[in-house]
């Protein structure tokens, strides 16, 4: 906006009060307006513009690193498609934040300017006298640069807020995949059972009618029946669970199989999304904390009062806080808020350093647990197929061969909860890492 459209804002200002009698007053503070800030506002835009081009320049590595992350899900797998429907409908607040951040820190890329405001006042003698106040700032100790900063790191802890929401967002639907896959594998496996432990049921009501054996025999029997055919329907249920959970984020269905683990050990080296925001939040704090001190000092400024009678200028001197005797006490306050800064991403490393450790012996522990519940039923099969040759042969009961069945299937169940549980928590690292999702597309 010009000077004289500034102006003209003020002329309709004070003509719709009724105070303004004199349009070529008017016109004569437009002109001067501009003969006395031309020159002055020339030389401010150019080192103005020189320190907008500097901020520009210094690329900002928290938004650099959280732009090269790359997602470690396979390019064609299921997986991968459930991650890009998370994108395509990932509406947060975290996004709406980020773009208040960045235009805040538009603002405040421009405060090195001048500012231009009217003024109106009613003198003793019934006069109604506008003019326009223009005021620059000297020297300020360093706080608008400090507040572009601060704006600038707010950014920063935006983007790492987003990435974060968005792995988050991610990180729950596969979850919810891979649990809708797990129980179908499971009422699958249970389904299968429950047709083979009818085989025995029914040569255990045979023997019973026959006299052979006693009803408390069927009644076992029937009991670990009720109890597969329950698991197996609670399995079916948290599938449909799933889905319609998973529906509801991504608006589209997925349906697939399993389709093995994520390589994440080749990422241990980035630096996990925590520490990036506890860095973003650390600067914004040093830099608020630069602009607090800033402004306990003495600034200069320079300011003009144009009228339509003349143009008064002024040097000032202030503070906006003023200095006494708390001065002192409040200046080292504000200094240790940077080592408290410094502490708290320390700690924030420590905790994502105990975190990923954590996960990585977990996923090594499920690793071993799904491998040794192989082991087991495989040798629970062998141990099944040894059975039942010794009951055909009437050397076992049919409540030995059922136990042993029932052995196999719980082991093979476990192995099954294993497989996905590895996958979890391979997930998890990755989300923490923000390794769920391309930079450039969050």
């Amino acid at each position: 906006m010009t000077a004289r459209h500034i102006l003209l804002v003020l002329i309709a200002t004070t003509a719709l009060s009724g105070c303004l009698s004199d349009v070529p007053v008017a016109q004569e503070i437009s002109s001067k307006f501009q003969n006395l800030t031309a020159p002055k506002k020339n030389l401010k835009q150019s080192d103005g513009d020189a320190e907008a081009e500097e901020s520009q320049e210094e690329e900002s590595e928290i938004l650099q690193a959280l732009i090269a992350r790359r997602s470690i899900l396979p390019s064609d797998s299921t997986y991968k498609s459930v991650a890009d429907a998370v994108l395509a409908h990932g509406a947060s607040a975290a996004g709406a934040e980020l773009r208040s951040a960045k235009l805040r820190a538009a603002a405040e890329n421009k405060n090195w300017l001048p500012t231009i405001g009217p003024s109106i006042s009613l003198t003793s003698l019934g006069e109604t006298l506008a003019s326009l106040v223009v005021d620059q700032v000297l020297f300020d100790n360093g706080r608008r640069k400090a507040e572009r900063r601060f704006a600038a790191a707010d950014v920063e802890v935006a983007a790492v807020t987003l990435s974060e929401d968005m792995n988050e967002r991610v990180f729950t639907a596969l979850s919810l995949h891979l649990t809708a896959l797990r129980g179908d594998e499971k009422a699958k496996m249970g389904d299968a059972a429950l047709v083979r432990m009818r085989r025995f049921e029914r040569i255990v009501v045979g023997r019973v009618e026959g006299g052979v054996s006693n009803k408390g025999d069927q009644r076992i029997v029937e009991g670990r029946i009720e109890g597969l055919r329950s698991v197996a329907k609670n399995a079916a249920e948290s599938a449909a669970s799933s889905r319609s959970e998973l529906r509801a984020l991504t608006r589209q269905e997925f349906i697939g199989l399993y389709e093995g683990e994520i390589d994440v050990a080749g990422n241990r080296h980035v630096e996990p999304l925590p520490v990036l925001r506890a860095r973003a939040e650390a600067k914004r704090t040093i830099e608020g904390a630069k602009a607090e001190r800033a402004r306990q000092l003495p600034g200069l400024s320079a300011s003009a009062n144009v009228t339509g009678s003349g143009t008064t200028g002024s040097l000032d001197v202030s503070s906006e806080q003023g200095l006494g005797l708390g001065t002192a006490a409040r200046l080292k306050a504000i200094e240790s808020t940077k080592d408290t800064a410094e502490q708290q991403v320390a700690k924030s490393r420590q905790t994502a350093e105990r975190t990923q450790r954590r996960l990585e012996h977990r996923i090594a522990s499920l690793q071993r647990q799904e491998a040794d519940a192989e082991r087991l039923a495989g040798e629970g099969r062998d141990t099944l197929k040894l059975f039942e040759a010794q009951f055909k042969a009437g050397q076992r009961s049919v409540l030995e061969v059922m136990n042993v069945y029932e052995q196999t299937v719980q082991r093979e169940m476990d192995q099954l909860d294993a497989k996905f549980d590895v996958i979890i928590a391979q997930l998890e690292l990755a989300r923490d890492l923000g390794l769920l999702a391309d930079g450039d597309e969050i």
